[in-house]
């Protein structure tokens, strides 16, 4: 720890006649955490840590950022994440969760058929929270931000008694007209994109206080949107589009409301993943409740006309038919996802 030598302005002594200055030693080292550093401090830390933000018009530092627009249109979508109910800092890093929290709105963003472009932070945490956790928390946004050539234009930060995320993330369409999740029509087939029942897995995993196998244990800590494929699906034509944040039926569900259909998927066309089925089998339980129920993955599920020729990033998993809700195989799924305040 670094230290200086400051004189104190007091005499003793010696015995021998002369005047003997004291010294103290004052503690300069670095801060450590956030109570170190205070709000404005923080404040100067988080846009350092930062890429600027070369395409905003006024970026962080001022009352609020300034934006263009090119065609006049701005998707936007915001989001929560809450310490021990979204994640765990014993589980992640903050490095993932950084990531993970840039990932969740930008999926949301390419759902519509949009890029993301710029990110709005709001951060409360604990003052005695270390610096060195706030720097990789940054660093996982700004990785991810790179991934998809984004920025963070703003935010805001205040004290609490654990970590809240209020993320809001802007997209631009590039002149299309959004997907929405009501343009779904009979004889649309239905395709996803993406991995399903990943971060579930993992989430059972480490529920039950193991660490392995990582692959599925790293799907929940750090997502990984297919961000190419929703400007390619709206290119393609695509009625209608979701990212799978609460499970496949659940949010077909809502797909599914919003244009007044029905939609059947095919279990044989949803088969799970090898991993999967080793990770169930030691579990003891049916991957197909990852596949259908789980959430955390940021897939894109959506419809098309059904004579469209999708790329193999695609896969087609069931069809739109008059009617209403969700059907696998016929039937109800009674494990239908994640759900707040249940």
């Amino acid at each position: 720890m670094a230290h200086t030598e400051a004189p104190r302005p007091s005499v003793s002594d010696s015995g021998r006649g002369e005047n003997r200055t004291h010294w103290r030693l004052v503690d300069i080292s670095e801060p450590r955490t956030i109570a170190d550093l205070g709000e404005f401090g923080l404040i100067r830390r988080i846009i350092a840590a930062l890429p600027p933000a070369d395409s905003a018009v006024v970026g962080p530092g001022d009352d609020a950022a300034v934006l263009a627009c090119p065609d006049g249109q701005v998707v936007a979508s915001t989001d929560l994440l809450i310490e021990n109910r979204h994640f765990r800092r014993d589980w992640s890093t903050a490095n993932d969760i950084g990531h993970k929290a840039a990932a969740r709105n930008f999926a949301d963003i390419v759902a519509m058929g949009a890029h993301p472009r710029s990110l709005l932070v709001g951060l409360a945490v604990p003052p005695e929270l270390e610096l060195s956790w706030l720097d990789s928390l940054l660093a996982g946004f700004a990785e991810e931000c790179a991934e998809v050539g984004a920025e963070v234009v703003g935010g805001d930060v205040s004290a609490a008694d654990s970590v809240l995320l209020a993320v809001t993330a802007l997209g631009d369409l590039a002149g299309r007209p959004p997907v929405r999740m009501s343009g779904a029509r009979p004889g649309n087939v239905v395709a996803i994109t993406g991995r399903l029942g990943w971060a579930a897995a993992g989430y059972a995993v480490l529920s039950r206080g193991f660490r392995s196998p990582v692959q599925v244990v790293n799907a929940h800590r750090r997502p990984e949107p297919p961000y190419s494929e929703g400007i390619r699906a709206a290119e393609l034509g695509a009625t209608a589009m979701t990212d799978v944040s609460d499970g496949l039926v659940v949010d077909l569900g809502h797909l599914a409301e919003a244009s007044g259909v029905r939609i059947d998927l095919r279990r044989d066309a949803l088969e799970p993943a090898a991993k999967l089925r080793d990770v169930s089998s030691a579990l003891n339980t049916d991957p197909m409740m990852w596949v259908l129920g789980g959430g955390d993955d940021y897939a894109l599920v959506a419809t098309f006309p059904n004579e469209t020729r999708l790329p193999d990033s695609w896969q087609v998993v069931g069809m739109v038919n008059e009617g209403s809700g969700v059907r696998v195989d016929g039937l109800r799924w009674a494990h239908a996802g994640h759900q707040h305040f249940r």
